[in-house]
């Protein structure tokens, strides 16, 4: 996402009233009643990336090579010499001057900032030694405005403020899915390492629309659709295509349909399964199990 996506507010119009509308000809006395409006929704953010750091500016930098230089780090590459620093208890202080940064796809799209103080030692921790090519990073967060100039070295991208964040290795991640006692372990960790990368190549996800929180969710939590590809793979179908789409069910919450469509490699059939995902909230969670999925229409 660029940072021209999420823009702050305007510049007032008049006096800010008690319900925070910056509307003075609309007061009353002052040309009609007072309106009131309501506040806008957050955004949510639940996204799958790698977190990195930047100096937000040279004394910063001076300082932590200066701590590197206190540190016995004899055997270590540079990249983990930083590392092992950044996590000591004595340079908490550093920790919390760094700019933490979420990138997708290999390009900048967050910076990262912890509701909890005590969180920066999670986000030192994801910083991580480059030969961890398979590390990622699940962040889930409120996006805001995007960051002053001089807050993370003059890198301008939409601030998530996040309410957790974890990080594990993609084989981590498959190893971790209960595998049934009939299901051969090493095709089976290779097809859900298949279907993860899959998702996480998905063009555009940066973790913000309701489409996009649902599926990426579903990849980190729910390990019954690991299981449903491998059986499928098993039996002949491809994992052809993922699709996400508003469900009939949505009231009073945000509910969307993730559609998974699976191919036979030797005739034209097709089946889709789906899982309900509740998006209302910060925090995703299903409302249903894994089912077959009918088209109407």
């Amino acid at each position: 996402m660029d940072a021209e996506d999420v823009k702050g507010p305007g510049p007032a119009k008049g006096p800010v009233t008690e319900e925070g509308c910056g509307c003075g000809a609309g007061r009353e006395g002052h040309g009609g009643p007072s309106v009131r409006t309501a506040p806008a929704p957050p955004s949510f953010v639940y996204a799958i990336g790698r977190i990195d750091f930047r100096f937000p500016d040279i004394g910063v930098e001076k300082e932590l090579a200066q701590s590197m230089r206190r540190t016995d780090t004899a055997w270590m590459t540079d990249r983990e010499a930083l590392c092992e620093v950044l996590t000591l208890p004595e340079n908490r202080y550093l920790a919390r001057q760094l700019c933490y940064v979420l990138s997708i796809q290999g390009l900048d799209t967050y910076v990262l900032v912890p509701r909890d103080p005590d969180d920066f030692a999670l986000l030192a921790e994801a910083v991580r030694p480059s030969h961890q090519a398979d590390a990622i990073d699940v962040v889930i967060g409120v996006r805001g405005g995007v960051a002053h100039p001089g807050h993370c070295g003059g890198l301008q991208l939409p601030v998530v403020t996040i309410d957790q964040v974890y990080s594990a290795g993609v084989s981590y991640l498959v190893q971790a899915i209960e595998r049934p006692e009939s299901m051969d372990a090493e095709q089976f960790d290779k097809a859900a390492g298949d279907l993860l990368n899959t998702v996480l190549n998905v063009s555009g996800n940066v973790g913000a629309s309701d489409e996009h929180r649902a599926l990426t969710y579903l990849m980190v939590r729910y390990p019954a659709i690991y299981r449903k590809t491998f059986a499928q793979s098993m039996d002949g179908f491809s994992l052809t295509s993922i699709d996400v789409r508003r469900s009939n069910l949505s009231g009073a919450r945000q509910i969307m349909d993730v559609v998974f469509t699976y191919s036979s490699r030797k005739t034209d059939e097709v089946e889709k399964y789906f899982v309900p995902v509740d998006v209302t909230n910060v925090f995703p969670f299903p409302t249903g199990p894994l089912g077959t999925f009918y088209d109407h229409g």
